[in-house]
């Protein structure tokens, strides 16, 4: 798929690589929510097509914990997009969110394009 597809879904509340109970705004400032309210925040920055920048807190992040940021860059490759994840600012109690991007983002986005 091509970086304006993949930018599309992932900031839209309808389509089924969604985690479960999210919603997403793909405005700047717009809030969001996912994993049944697991996790939430806002749109730092958004490039059409090409980069999405966000603020994100879980409901285990402790009230004084600064958010951590959250930037996905979106590049067209022969194949279709290559996807660079860079999650910045994780709080100790963070250390299974690699198994969860691939769990709930990457593997879903995956049977996605390809069905």
């Amino acid at each position: 798929m091509p970086p304006p597809q993949v930018y599309d879904a992932w900031l839209d509340s309808e389509r089924p690589p969604r985690i479960a109970g999210g919603e997403v705004s793909a405005d700047v400032g717009g809030e969001f929510t996912a994993g049944n309210g697991y996790i939430s925040g806002k749109n730092l920055g958004l490039e059409t097509g090409k980069r999405i920048l966000q603020s994100w807190r879980t409901q285990n992040s402790e009230a004084l914990d600064a958010a951590s940021e959250l930037e996905i860059i979106l590049e067209a490759v022969l194949e279709g997009t290559k996807l660079t994840l860079k999650h910045t600012n994780i709080p100790d109690a963070g250390a299974g969110y690699k198994d969860g991007w691939v769990e709930h983002y990457f593997e879903p986005m995956k049977t996605y394009f390809q069905g």
